[in-house]
């Protein structure tokens, strides 16, 4: 028998329990075939020695932002400066480069106030440096921004009648001044003068963005919020993945969470909603799980706190150094009720994003309620990020079987910011692992990408170790000495492949490897089980469908899973 691809002299840790390592697999019409002495006498188009590099199931990022990650890739990138007076030799720069089109934006992303003494850049400075262009500079969190004078002015915050959007605000000083800091919904007053993107520009995000995925061994990712709200970029998003796909610029699978605001009632007959009225949806009933193994679409994404960074996330004690600062809901608790309970019985499973313990609490109830009155949908529900859950909180979701997606990926760049606001006492509760693993819980792997980079060995190791930047270990140590939420490697692969298929409901066909499944790859220097830094490994190639999306191996020209032709060499 003639296969597609046979990846030989390998050490494939398939995650399976009945055949748990192999040597060879076989791929045919962009499934796996068999393994091993399964294979003798078959032959293929393309045969691959991998002299003994490790092959596991190909990474799943449970929950990142693609475009607007991919648009960020243009902006002045924030990141590596150190001090305000670098940030604004940064935007003069920009301001020089865009001299001869005047009226184009000044757009900035990753800033980060912990690589500035804590400060924000002043309003006025930008003023000085702007003048009437429009300014947006994207906090690394991405729930606030800073802008300049111009751009409140576009947007009415500057008229004696103006009052914030409900869940959020335009940040003002004591003299009643708006201090350029937009927070959460806020957001979307600015955005609204760029939206919405077009298709073409989607798709070339898309393109970019996930070329990079694709080089670090990602072949499947949710995108956590399309469509609609300070998280959207498009009404017609859906189509931009669409057109990606069918121009060979998607280069992984796209799972797509329609963000709550772009619900609307349906007219459907009432005893399809459960005899409660009209439920929330999309036109023609489009339900969860629609799509191809392609492009999907996923859960509802809802925004019910903001985060832990900007101390916007709900909790139930003080932020420290921040007296009654409690964080808040980004709505009334009755009404996020409501809508995502219409949402719910109109077929819809929920991603209720929900970081401080407050709402946390409100998520698992209306999670819990919903699944108690009208049962479960065709994916698993989720709590997004989880990000200060107390002990009981682990207990329940796992009692409910709510998925959860904690970022290790968090716990190096911003760990110790994050520790620093909740303090000693609560550190404990800070994106947990080893309690929610020992608590049954569904646990996926993410990066929430741009807020955290999208490198899955990195992220899998701080799952492991649990070290910030500083070389605290975030939570602290058991009594054997180990980190105290700690997982161990296995775990940690598991949460970017087994565990993350299974809260974006494709375990059928991703998170493990046996024949039948989507033959997704990656390809590393070192089995990440043995490695005594799963960090530093490489990834050598990445495989989706058993057509090579990125590689960096001595072959020849290959033809990708987008049907352009690769030299492996990353874009």
């Amino acid at each position: 028998m003639k296969l597609d691809l046979i990846l030989d002299d390998a050490d494939i840790i398939t995650l399976e329990e009945a055949r748990p390592r192999a040597r060879r697999v076989g791929v045919l019409h962009g499934r796996i075939v068999g393994f091993d002495e399964e294979l003798d006498g078959c032959t293929a188009e393309l045969t691959v020695p991998l002299g003994g590099a490790a092959v596991v199931p190909g990474f799943i990022d449970a929950h990142c932002h693609t475009t607007w990650w991919g648009l960020g890739l243009s902006a002045v990138d924030l990141e590596p400066a150190r001090g305000l007076e670098e940030i604004y030799a940064l935007l003069e720069a920009e301001v020089e480069r865009l001299a001869d089109q005047p009226e184009a934006w000044i757009n900035g992303t990753g800033y980060n106030h912990k690589h500035h003494g804590g400060l924000l850049p002043d309003i006025e400075r930008l003023d000085a440096i702007t003048g009437d262009r429009p300014l947006y500079l994207r906090h690394v969190s991405g729930h606030l921004s800073i802008t300049n004078t111009a751009t409140l002015r576009l947007v009415g915050a500057l008229a004696p009648d103006f009052e914030d959007p409900v869940g959020g605000a335009v940040l003002r000083g004591p003299d009643g001044r708006p201090t350029g800091v937009v927070e959460e919904s806020a957001q979307s007053l600015v955005q609204s003068l760029l939206l919405p993107y077009s298709v073409e520009q989607i798709v070339q995000a898309l393109d970019e963005a996930t070329a990079r995925y694709a080089a670090q061994g990602i072949t499947s990712f949710t995108e956590a919020g399309i469509g609609g709200g300070w998280i959207g970029h498009s009404p017609v998003e859906l189509q931009a993945y669409q057109a990606a796909r069918r121009a060979g610029r998607l280069h992984a699978r796209a799972q797509l969470m329609p963000t709550l605001d772009v619900l609307r009632p349906l007219g459907a007959p009432d005893a399809d909603m459960h005899g409660e009225g009209p439920g929330l949806g999309l036109d023609l009933g489009l339900p969860a799980g629609f799509g191809d193994d392609w492009v999907s679409l996923g859960p509802v994404k809802v925004f019910l706190d903001g985060s832990l960074l900007g101390a916007t996330a709900a909790v139930t004690e003080d932020y420290c150094g921040h007296p009654h600062q409690h964080g808040y809901l980004l709505d009334d608790a009755e009404s996020f009720r409501e809508r995502v309970a219409a949402a719910y019985r109109a077929g819809w499973p929920v991603a209720l994003h929900a970081i401080g313990d407050a709402a946390i609490d409100l998520a698992t109830d209306i999670i819990v309620g919903c699944q108690d009155k009208y049962g479960r949908n065709a994916l698993p529900n989720r709590i997004e990020h989880f990000g200060i859950a107390r002990p009981e909180q682990v207990a329940l979701v796992a009692q409910a079987g709510i998925a959860v997606t904690p970022q290790a990926a968090f716990i190096g760049p911003l760990g110790d910011q994050m520790a620093e606001l909740v303090g000693p006492d609560r550190e404990s509760w800070l994106y947990r692992g080893r309690s929610l693993v020992d608590a049954g819980a569904v646990l996926a792997g993410s990066s929430d990408l741009p807020v955290a980079d999208n490198n899955v060995r990195r992220g899998m190791q701080s799952w492991v170790d649990r070290r910030t930047e500083k070389g605290r270990v975030l939570g602290g140590t058991a009594a054997s000495g180990a980190p105290a939420e700690a997982l161990t490697p296995e775990e940690a692969l598991r949460t970017y492949t087994t565990w993350a298929a299974a809260a974006t409901g494709t375990a059928t066909d991703k998170g493990t490897l046996r024949a039948g499944k989507l033959a997704d790859f990656a390809v590393l220097s070192g089995s990440p089980l043995t490695a005594g830094d799963i960090g530093s490994l490489d990834v050598l190639a990445t495989i989706v469908g058993g057509h090579f999306t990125h590689h960096a191996l001595d072959l020849p020209a290959v033809t990708t899973a987008a049907g352009a032709a690769t030299n492996g060499a990353p874009r």
